[in-house]
């Protein structure tokens, strides 16, 4: 039997813990069963708690652990998955209660991006993240893997370093971090050289449809798939964007409330794309219940990424799958700035690149700058750091018209140039 098929093959029984802090609106466990059901796993069963502040010993109470280890028996689940992070001692105590095997939420969705990892970096990075989780929980990783080395949790490339010692997993850790170091060294290299042209970043939510729109906007045939996580390595395409031109857009990773730290470190140099770019567009759900809790938790993820003041566009996609207008009216009142699309229809599509053309002119100049003919430096100085659209020539002059962030108007020097916005001038 293959990895796929013993995944397939567990029950999962769902427990999640509200706590009176926790803000998440929708269903309680309608997207733990998602991540489940990504997994590989057979949802069975659901059990929820609400408490103040959870258990020391087992996260729930006590009448309520036994209440599970009864749903557990009844459903035949072999793994219990709480939509909250435990502690290792929590976690064995539950298992050895329940005599199921327990996960929590972060290690659940380290173990789908195991299963979704493509490229050579992200590989490293998903080890990376699963061996920083797995440090204080060795002893409990090496129980599992020796009676049963299948199944959800459990796969990925860091199942065998698990079963070494504690002295070679931190010798793992280091050199992961030194062969992501030099990735992300590379990553900012490869971005950097790209000044040439605009950078335009797609984040948000998980399944918000944003290599979806990757594909309308650019033409490309990247990979969808309507599943949590179906993207986990950035894609760039060129984009030709009306009333602008040429720029790159490029897909990044999904991100998801609760988005453990080391997850986000790991996959830096996979979000350096989204650190560059000189516009973000935020893309968000809006048939979704909980579109304003995915929307604060996407910018609270880039907050902890550091871009969080980036010029960003939200926009609201899906409005093909909104039951009425009202529901729309409503979201666009709370977000008066979003641009409503629906990337499967094309819907609002065009009013998206105009607004990206004009996010992206701010801070440029569009005008004309006379020189004489004989100055190469300032034309060769023009071409590389802003765009030249055309060029009119009179004796020994030229006038160029061009595109030039504001920021470079102050390094042109001043004799023999003329420069004056674009409309003054007669075509």
């Amino acid at each position: 039997m293959n990895r796929a098929e013993s995944v397939a093959s567990e029950a999962a029984l769902l427990v999640g813990v509200l706590l009176r802090e926790r803000s998440f609106h929708g269903p309680p466990l309608e997207e733990l069963e998602g991540l489940a059901q990504t997994a590989g796993t057979r949802v069975v069963g659901h059990l929820t708690q609400r408490l103040d502040v959870p258990n020391a010993a087992t996260y729930l109470r006590k009448g309520k652990v036994e209440e599970l280890k009864r749903l557990a028996e009844m459903t035949e689940a072999n793994v219990i998955i709480f939509d909250n992070d435990l502690t290792p001692a929590q976690t064995r105590n539950l298992e050895k209660t329940t005599g199921v095997k327990v996960l929590d939420r972060t290690e659940l969705i380290l173990d789908i991006f195991a299963s979704r990892a493509r490229t050579h970096q992200a590989r490293l990075a998903v080890e990376l993240a699963q061996l920083q989780y797995a440090m204080p929980r060795l002893k409990r990783m090496w129980t599992h893997l020796s009676r049963q080395k299948k199944g959800v949790g459990l796969r990925g490339p860091g199942e065998q370093q698990l079963e070494e010692d504690r002295r070679l997993v931190e010798k793992r850790i280091r050199d992961l971090r030194g062969q992501l170091k030099t990735i992300e060294r590379r990553k900012q290299r490869e971005v950097a050289a790209r000044s040439e042209l605009m950078t335009v970043s797609l984040i948000g939510y998980t399944n918000a449809g944003k290599s979806t729109l990757l594909n309308v906007l650019t033409g490309a045939d990247v990979h969808t798939q309507d599943a949590l996580f179906a993207t986990l390595d950035t894609r760039t395409r060129r984009w030709q964007l009306p009333g602008w031109g040429p720029v790159l857009l490029s897909d990044t990773i999904g991100f998801i409330r609760d988005l453990p730290h080391h997850l986000i470190a790991s996959f830096k140099a996979t979000l350096e794309e989204a650190r560059q770019a000189n516009l973000l567009l935020h893309v968000a759900d809006a048939s979704n219940p909980a579109v304003s809790d995915q929307i604060a938790a996407a910018y609270k993820v880039l907050e902890e990424i550091g871009i969080q003041e980036k010029d960003t566009l939200l926009v609201a996609n899906k409005i093909d799958a909104l039951p009425n207008r009202a529901s729309l009216d409503g979201l666009l009142n709370r977000y008066p700035n979003a641009l409503p699309i629906s990337a499967r229809t094309g819907a609002g599509i065009e009013q998206l690149a105009a607004a990206a053309s004009d996010a992206l002119s701010r801070g440029f100049v569009d005008g004309d700058i006379e020189m004489s003919t004989g100055n190469g430096r300032l034309m060769a100085y023009l071409a590389a750091h802003g765009e030249v659209l055309s060029k009119r020539y009179h004796d020994a002059r030229v006038t160029v018209h061009c595109r030039l962030p504001q920021r470079y108007l102050g390094t042109i020097g001043k004799r023999e140039i003329v420069v004056r916005p674009h409309s003054m001038v007669e075509s």
